[in-house]
């Protein structure tokens, strides 16, 4: 007898209940947070900017120097720093727009 069976034939709990006992089992839903040891709810400020900072320094840096090295590379001068520059920061900023966009609606 598998456990839909099972749990089926119980009387005493509800649809609802039960639906919510297999998505906890499955991992569907996230575990309540428990506020008394420390649990908060997502992401502290200060580790987005931190994180929003390296990501838009990031793309900056790799930008730069690939466009650098295509630029010796190739004896174009500034041409394609300037372009991947720019490559570059928009990047960042779309890096930096899906970290704090709006999120699609859960499902």
């Amino acid at each position: 007898m598998n456990d839909d069976a099972k749990n089926a034939g119980q009387a005493g709990t509800s649809f609802e209940a039960r639906l919510a006992a297999a998505r906890t089992r499955q991992g569907l839903d996230p575990k309540p947070l428990d506020i008394s040891k420390g649990d908060t709810k997502g992401p502290s400020p200060m580790s987005v900017g931190l994180r929003v900072g390296v990501e838009l320094l990031s793309a900056l840096i790799v930008g730069a120097s690939l466009g650098y090295w295509l630029d010796r590379w190739l004896h174009t001068s500034p041409m394609l720093l300037s372009l991947f520059v720019l490559l570059g920061g928009a990047g960042g900023i779309a890096n930096v727009w899906r970290l704090l966009g709006p999120k699609p609606p859960a499902h």
